[in-house]
C-alpha cells in the first residue's frame, strides 16, 4: 500500500476558502466548475475534488442542485474520478455537509478527522476592496469559528459512506486526527486500507514544513499500520507545490488546484486548476521518475468500486 511508482494527482477545483475577489479564474458557476474539472483531468487528474458555489455570488453552496449539474456534466465528458466535499463551507451543518453522499454515492467523498479552529482571516490583509459583500464577512466570522467534527459527526459519516459504498478520504489537519482515524478503525467504523489525506499549512492545523509532513505520516505508520492506508498531501498556496513534492519523493500521492492555491508561481495567477496539475506532473516526472496514474489504476490503488456504481 505505501509505495506504488504510479502519483495519483487530484484536482481540488474550487473549495470554498478562496473568493471571487482573489482571483479572476476562480471557477463559480456549475458550468466553470464542470468545464475545470474536465481540463484537469485531461492534463493528468486522476481525482477531481469537487465543491459547488452560487452562480450569482460565488459563496460556498451545498445545493444538491448545483452538485448535480456539476457531477453528471464532468461524468459525461470524463472518465475521472469525482470526490465530492463533504467539509462544505463555513455555517454548514454537518448534516448539510453530508447530503451529497447519499444522494448521489460518489466513489470518494472527503472526511474530516476531527474538529479545528479552522482560520483564514489573515487573508484580509491582502484586500482592501471585495467584489460582494459577504467575502469580508465570512473571512473575518474565521476568527471565531470552529469546523466541527465530533465523535457523533463523524459516526454519522462512517455509517452514511459505508451504506453507499463511497471511500472516505479522511482529512487530517493535525497529529490528533491520525488518532481519530485509528480510533475509528478499532471501532469497526472504517474499513481499512484507508486512504489518508495530510493537509498542511491550514492556521489552527500543523505546520507545512517537510518535518511536519515526515512526523504526519510517521505517527500514521506507527498508529495506523504502514500497510492499512494510502495516502496523499496538500498544502495552502505558497506552501503547495513543496507539500506535494516531498509527498512524491516519500511514496505518496498528492493535490494540487485552484481550491488550495490560486497561483501557478509566484506573483502568476493560475488559469485553470489545469495549469496546476500540468506543472506537477512536470515536476514529478523530472525529480522522481514517477509517472500519472490514471483515473482506472486509481481505482485499483484505492480499491474504489468504480464509475459504473456511482449514482448520478
Amino acid at each position: 500500500m505505501q509505495n506504488s511508482d504510479k502519483i495519483i494527482l487530484t484536482a481540488a477545483i474550487t473549495g470554498s476558502v478562496h473568493t471571487p475577489t482573489m482571483s479572476p479564474y476562480l471557477p463559480i458557476t456549475p458550468q466553470q466548475v464542470a468545464d475545470d474539472a474536465v481540463k484537469a483531468a485531461k492534463a493528468g487528474a486522476a481525482i477531481v475534488h469537487i465543491h459547488v458555489r452560487d452562480p450569482e455570488s460565488g459563496r460556498p453552496s451545498s445545493d444538491l442542485e448545483l452538485y448535480r449539474q456539476v457531477l453528471t456534466s464532468i461524468k459525461k465528458r470524463s472518465d475521472v474520478i469525482i470526490n465530492t466535499t463533504t467539509g462544505g463551507g463555513a455555517g454548514m451543518t454537518p448534516q448539510e455537509r453530508l447530503k451529497v453522499v447519499p444522494t448521489f454515492k460518489p466513489e470518494l467523498a472527503s472526511f474530516n478527522m476531527g474538529s479545528m479552529n479552522f482560520s483564514t482571516y489573515p487573508l484580509l490583509q491582502k484586500f482592501k476592496t471585495w467584489k460582494h459583500e459577504w467575502e469580508k464577512e465570512a473571512i473575518e466570522s474565521t476568527r471565531d469559528n470552529v469546523f466541527r467534527n465530533t465523535f457523533a459527526d463523524m459516526k454519522e459519516f462512517c455509517e452514511t459512506m459505508l451504506a453507499s459504498n463511497t471511500k472516505p478520504e479522511l482529512e487530517c489537519y493535525d497529529v490528533g486526527h491520525v488518532y481519530n482515524a485509528q480510533k475509528l478503525i478499532g471501532e469497526g467504523l472504517l474499513k481499512t486500507p484507508v486512504h489518508v489525506q495530510f493537509v498542511l499549512g491550514i492556521l489552527g492545523g500543523i505546520g507545512a514544513t517537510v518535518e511536519d509532513l515526515v512526523m504526519m505520516k510517521q505517527t500514521a505508520d506507527r498508529v495506523i499500520g504502514r500497510e492499512k492506508y494510502t495516502w496523499s498531501a496538500a498544502g495552502p498556496g505558497r506552501f503547495q507545490f513543496g507539500c506535494c513534492i516531498t509527498a512524491a519523493r516519500l511514496g505518496g500521492h498528492a493535490r494540487v488546484g485552484l481550491e488550495d492555491n490560486v497561483y501557478l508561481r509566484k506573483g502568476v495567477f493560475a488559469k485553470s486548476s489545469a495549469e496546476q496539475v500540468a506543472r506537477m506532473k512536470e515536476l514529478v516526472s523530472e525529480i522522481t521518475g514517477r509517472e500519472n496514474a490514471s483515473p482506472d489504476e486509481a481505482r485499483m490503488i484505492l480499491g474504489l468500486k468504480g464509475k459504473e456504481s456511482i449514482g448520478f
